[in-house]
């Protein structure tokens, strides 16, 4: 009775949701609970439907959705993945998923984008952008920002990202992520309510961005 009280009240202070939110979960994190992924995306999908409902009236301005959802796992043993991927794989029948893990790529279902990282590094991301600029002959004086933004593998700009259990932070969307909000847990990943999501997200808006300003 408490937690939903408690619920309730977050989801009063709530009027806005950032549109791209980033999970850095450790390996042994998720194999310890590797279904929550997918209870994560349905908090999301609920959310928005719930808010929409609330706020999309004609007095109202059109809310800000989550748009999209990533959960990038810092490494796992053969084993650990072969055990987790078929519950990583059940988020494709609520959302958009696209599993990136070695040289593996899978996507499938429809909805919500989510993107699940496994093992994959920052610096690895921009180096491959750098080679592939200089196997394609691209003059270093034609180099900006936008060209190598448009060889990453990730390209999104996460609003808010989020490491559950107090751990430091890896380089995944080392280019990406210089402008996020960043919201350190300390509640292990096993443990990661809903009411903790809500606190995150109720976080979240009540920071001013400055995107480096």
């Amino acid at each position: 009775m408490f937690y939903w009280l408690y619920e309730r009240m977050l989801l009063s202070q709530i009027q806005d949701l950032p549109r791209h939110i980033c999970f850095m979960i450790s390996g042994a994190d998720l194999a310890a609970e590797p279904g929550k992924c997918l209870e994560v995306t349905g908090w999301c999908s609920e959310l928005n439907a719930l808010l929409a409902r609330q706020h999309q009236t004609p007095a109202a301005p059109t809310l800000c959705a989550i748009q999209g959802l990533t959960f990038h796992v810092n490494e796992l043993s053969p084993g650990e993945l072969d055990r987790t991927l078929p519950e990583i794989k059940k988020i494709a029948s609520v959302a958009r998923l696209e599993l990136h893990h070695g040289t593996t790529e899978v996507r499938a279902g429809t909805g919500l984008d989510v993107v699940v990282a496994i093992g994959k590094s920052g610096r690895e991301e921009i180096t491959d952008c750098i080679r592939r600029l200089a196997q394609n002959g691209v003059p270093p004086s034609e180099i900006d920002e936008k060209t190598l933004e448009s060889c990453l593998t990730f390209r999104y700009d996460p609003d808010i990202v989020v490491k559950t259990g107090g751990d430091n932070l890896t380089d995944f969307l080392i280019w990406q992520s210089v402008y996020s909000e960043l919201f350190f847990s300390d509640v292990n990943w096993k443990y990661f309510r809903r009411v903790d999501f809500l606190r995150v997200l109720r976080d979240y808006q009540s920071r001013i961005r400055r995107f480096g300003k």
